[in-house]
């Protein structure tokens, strides 16, 4: 049977370009009222999750602009499509600002997002089957630290992990005595929920006794590092990573950067890393994200940025301080950085139903397991929050008091539940308690109290 052949009448003159007066509400309304909604919920809530922060409406511009029509594989200056005169200065300079930031010789802005950054510090300096040293997940670890099985870094590479103490410290002797047995080939320090500071001088020393590298990931404080508000790996660790949102506010790309320490111990170690991201792991980079990237650089070296991340730490000292206060536990004892983990265990309330509670009541934190939890990860004994997201709102040392009161509020009024211990009940157990946290009118009332103290603030 011939083919069947499908002939449009379409006039000579027709225009198939877009229309500009077709604005994304014109185009597709549904999704913009999807992101009206959320711009409404973010305004309206305590974004108390650490890891997630404000751009600033300067790097949102930079994500929104039509950078992101090009498509620029290769470095600046060595790119294999044409075009790309622009784009190379955008990067060029990413790239020059991030390294006077943190006072090093190179920087790669490319990579996504922290995971396939770690992954490329990996390949391009180990081998299969070399071994990685890192932070339980359980502990505070991060799934590309060489978490086993069921991840990248866990599955090519053998996985030797340190843990934390009864009190969810790490123990430089233990990590020491850990690392002259297992001989690791490199070491990964960072955390996604230790609220403690590293000694990085200590790391180094225990890296250099067994001849392994020193990958510093400080995903979560690199900002607080910029902004002198925590110590700076770079004059100790081999390679830094970190990602651009968190603490530094910007959006949501990655950064590796080699240090002078890394390239003594190498000379090639940048270039093993600029293989590793491309054409290893990536194709070709995200200019809109690379020009937001820079945005945000430029902000973080201004003074206000300074003030900005010791504000944040100030803040999560008297948030942690007043919650010890009403009665809970935090892990370490308190917080050094941006961030804190509660063990509700004491209560008996699993972090499920108190991040749902504290959600109706319009205070957005994250689940999260507790050092030597015995619950499973889904259902986790403690939550994790921090202050980066509302000390951006220009939130102080008052309103971290009041907001420490309400979250004690919530969390008791939803002691009384317990999670069932079979497995088939859980999920209708927690189905039903959503429905009932809902309507409870308790946590409607420090909802609206929520709303009216956001309304002073407002989001950028």
């Amino acid at each position: 049977m011939a083919a069947r052949i499908i002939r449009y009448n379409i006039a000579p003159e027709a225009d198939f370009s877009y229309d500009q007066g077709m604005t994304l509400q014109r185009t597709d309304p549904a999704i913009a009222e999807l992101i009206k909604e959320e711009a409404n919920r973010q305004r309206d809530v305590l974004e108390m999750i650490p890891s997630e922060n404000y751009a600033s409406p300067a790097v949102r511009e930079a994500l929104g602009s039509v950078l992101t029509n090009k498509y620029s594989e290769g470095y600046p200056h060595k790119r294999y499509y044409q075009g790309n005169q622009y784009i190379d200065e955008i990067e060029d300079i990413a790239i020059e600002r991030v390294k006077k930031l943190f006072g090093v010789p190179y920087a790669n802005v490319q990579p996504y997002s922290g995971s396939p950054a770690n992954s490329a510090v990996y390949m391009g300096l180990l081998k299969p089957g070399d071994t990685i040293m890192g932070l339980k997940l359980s502990g505070g670890g991060h799934l590309t630290h060489g978490h086993p099985d069921v991840t990248f870094s866990g599955t090519f590479y053998r996985s030797v992990q340190y843990d934390v103490d009864e009190h969810g410290l790490i123990d430089l002797d233990y990590v020491q005595s850990l690392a002259q047995k297992a001989k690791p080939t490199i070491i990964v320090v960072g955390t996604t929920a230790y609220p403690r500071i590293y000694d990085w001088k200590k790391w180094k020393a225990i890296a250099d006794n067994v001849g392994a590298l020193l990958l510093a990931d400080i995903s979560h404080i690199a900002g607080l590092v910029v902004g002198g508000a925590h110590p700076s790996p770079v004059p100790y660790a081999d390679v830094v990573m970190f990602t651009t949102h968190k603490t530094m506010r910007g959006p949501r790309g990655a950064v590796l950067l080699v240090t002078d320490q890394g390239l003594k111990k190498d000379p090639e170690m940048a270039q093993k890393i600029d293989r590793a991201v491309f054409p290893g792991l990536q194709g070709g980079p995200h200019d809109n994200v690379t020009a937001g990237i820079a945005v945000c650089f430029a902000e973080a070296a201004t003074p206000a940025f300074t003030t900005y991340a010791k504000q944040i730490v100030d803040n999560a000292k008297t948030l942690s301080q007043t919650l010890i206060r009403e009665g809970f536990t935090l892990t370490t004892g308190g917080t050094d950085n941006h961030l804190m983990v509660v063990d509700l265990r004491p209560q008996q309330v699993i972090g499920n139903i108190a991040a749902v509670a504290l959600e109706v009541a319009n205070i957005v934190v994250n689940r999260n397991s507790v050092p030597h939890d015995t619950n499973p990860p889904f259902y986790p004994s403690g939550i994790r929050l921090g202050t980066p997201a509302i000390t951006t709102r220009g939130m102080k040392e008052k309103e971290m008091r009041q907001i420490g009161k309400w979250i004690a509020d919530v969390i008791r009024e939803v002691s009384h539940y317990r999670l069932p211990e079979g497995k088939e009940e859980r999920g209708l157990f927690l189905k039903k308690i959503r429905l009932e946290l809902a309507a409870n009118k308790k946590l409607y009332s420090i909802a609206r109290s929520v709303t009216i103290l956001c309304k002073k603030f407002p989001v950028p």
